[in-house]
């Protein structure tokens, strides 16, 4: 009977012996390490020591963590586009609007919700972030209610604040956006890794579970199918009616020399 640290990486679940985690922290800031391998993210000082970071998502191929970010608040971005324009439908042609009013039941609201940063800058423009995206869409409320009284009056306050709303709102989104490593980092964890002469941290998307493991019960996998030739898995095993993958061992990948 082993414990297992259960993290998840996109969706997919993996199994790593406790024994070998150290640690498990937020992101403090990285420091770029020149010429270093692809899947290495830089370094950080911790505890006096300096220690690589390891991208999971890299070293598995899976799409950066903050490339992911990007794209699903570019799309968020082309929801609140269709949100101001189905606003304005309602008002000229009274038409009834079925979208929220409530920014918290936005998509874009449900995930704000549940960020924190650690990083004051990016904490500072989620702040305003907030102000901006509450305001655009409460008001939504008042002018549908005077576009049922009055549609000029309503189309020029839509003109006038709620557009600029609409943009102050979408100006931040693109502030959040462009801090998006910083933003990535602040949600993902680190483990700090030490087996053998191996040491350094791994990011992963989320700490899942500890987990007692019987080895009897991890089922052997087909070493072919090793998705990377830094990380060796040890087999899969089924934990709360999903597929684990169990890690036999992680290497440091270093970059070759030409």
């Amino acid at each position: 009977m082993k414990d297992y640290i259960i993290f998840e990486v996109k969706k997919n679940r993996y199994a790593i012996d406790l024994e070998c985690i150290q640690r498990i922290t937020h992101i403090p800031v990285i420091t770029d390490i020149p010429n270093s391998h692809e899947y290495v993210d830089g370094m950080i000082s911790y505890e006096n020591r300096i220690i690589k970071i390891v991208d999971f998502r890299k070293m598995t191929h899976i799409i950066t963590y903050d490339d992911e970010l990007k794209t699903l608040f570019e799309n968020l971005k082309k929801n609140h586009k269709e949100w101001i324009e189905n606003l304005y439908n309602s008002i000229v042609n009274g038409v009834e609007f079925h979208l929220t009013t409530n920014p918290h039941n936005c998509n874009l609201g449900k995930w704000l919700d549940n960020f924190t940063s650690y990083d004051n800058h990016v904490s500072a423009i989620l702040k305003e972030l907030n102000i901006f995206h509450k305001q655009l869409h409460q008001s939504a409320i008042s002018i549908l209610d005077l576009a049922k009284l009055d549609m000029e009056a309503a189309l020029n306050q839509y003109n006038t604040s709620i557009i600029l709303t609409y943009d102050t709102t979408i100006y931040y989104l693109d502030q959040f956006i462009a801090e998006f490593d910083t933003v990535a980092d602040s949600l993902q964890k680190l483990l700090l890794y030490n087996a053998g002469s191996e040491s350094f941290a791994i990011k992963v998307d989320e700490i899942i579970d500890i987990a007692h493991v019987e080895g009897k019960l991890i089922e052997n996998i087909d070493n072919s199918h090793q998705v990377s030739k830094y990380l060796e898995l040890e087999g899969v095993i089924e934990i709360d009616n999903t597929l684990v993958s169990v890690i036999k061992s992680i290497k440091l990948p270093m970059k070759e020399v030409a």
